[in-house]
């Protein structure tokens, strides 16, 4: 029974904390997500805000680095069936850069999208019964 009422409490607080959330933040949400995990082609530009040249132009199925410290940019792009290339690059008062998102994406506006990875849960591992 305290099961029970731990498993009801949590889904409506979950509910709660959902339904307080705009549209608009459920569909950044939800392109996020799809970015980070290659399905959205993306052109990231790098930009010289004195000389006003771009530096650098990357264009792929990319994600950006969440957690590089500051000043710091990383670029990790998917170009092939478990193939990947990462970009680090370094970010000053006069060097800014932008993302742009090359095609529209359906999105659900209702639906937070998870993404569960047997591989990252389960990780790969060998038995040597030697």
């Amino acid at each position: 029974m305290r099961k029970v009422l731990f498993v009801l409490v949590v889904v409506l607080l979950v509910s709660a904390v959902l339904s307080a959330c705009q549209p608009a933040d459920v569909a950044s949400y939800n392109l996020s997500v799809d970015a980070d995990n290659f399905r959205i082609m993306r052109r990231i530009i790098f930009y010289n805000g004195i000389t006003g040249d771009y530096i650098q132009v990357i264009e792929g199925r990319c994600s950006l680095g969440d957690a590089d410290p500051a000043g710091e940019l990383s670029v990790t792009c998917k170009v092939g069936d478990d193939l990947y290339v990462k970009h680090f690059l370094g970010l000053s008062d006069n060097v800014t850069y932008f993302v742009e998102q090359l095609s529209p994406k359906e999105v659900s506006t209702y639906h937070y999208t998870v993404i569960f990875r047997p591989q990252t849960v389960l990780p790969a591992f060998e038995l040597d019964l030697e």
